[in-house]
């Protein structure tokens, strides 16, 4: 039975296989650690029988009033693990998460040649926000979708309804 649990200090040297797709953000020790500090609710991991790590989901509670939500920072599931739902559910939980905490919305930033993840997001529900120019760097530098799901809380939906111009990093709230 695949179980659902916290992500804690000691699973950081069991984690690294879930990271090795290229398509997955891959941050520095304290990064990780901030987290798991100041958001432990927000970073859960699926874990199989034998203990072997499936995946994982981190992020946080942020924003101000009508801006106030839960982000997707990293979620990723290993290779072997996918096309089982683990995703969904790490998704479902971190969105519970948020519901509690009274957001109007989850978002997240996802590359635009992710098609497959980008389809897996609309299937859960999730809009394309809006389109922020150049915001994963590399050789060159990748364009992201920033997609949102509205909470029980946004009752008008007013946090889903997409811009109609491309945005900046440094312009992201």
């Amino acid at each position: 039975m695949t179980t659902l649990r916290p992500f804690t200090c000691d699973d950081m040297f069991r984690f690294n296989f879930v990271n090795l797709d290229p398509l997955t953000e891959t941050y520095g020790l304290t990064f990780y650690l901030q987290y798991m500090a100041h958001w432990p609710e927000y970073f859960q991991l699926t874990e199989a029988p034998g203990g072997e790590i499936m995946g994982y989901i981190m992020g946080k509670a942020e924003g101000h009033g009508t801006n106030w939500h839960g982000h997707v920072t990293a979620l990723s599931v290993a290779p072997d693990y996918r096309r089982l739902g683990l995703a969904a559910k790490l998704m479902s939980g971190l969105e519970e998460i948020s519901e509690k905490k009274q957001a109007y919305f989850v978002d997240l930033f996802v590359r635009v040649s992710n098609t497959v993840a980008i389809n897996m997001y609309k299937n859960l529900g999730y809009i394309i926000y809006r389109t922020v120019l150049e915001y994963y760097s590399g050789s060159p530098d990748e364009d992201a979708y920033d997609m949102r799901k509205s909470l029980s809380r946004d009752v008008d939906k007013l946090s889903i309804v997409p811009l109609t111009h491309p945005v900046r990093p440094e312009d992201i709230e």
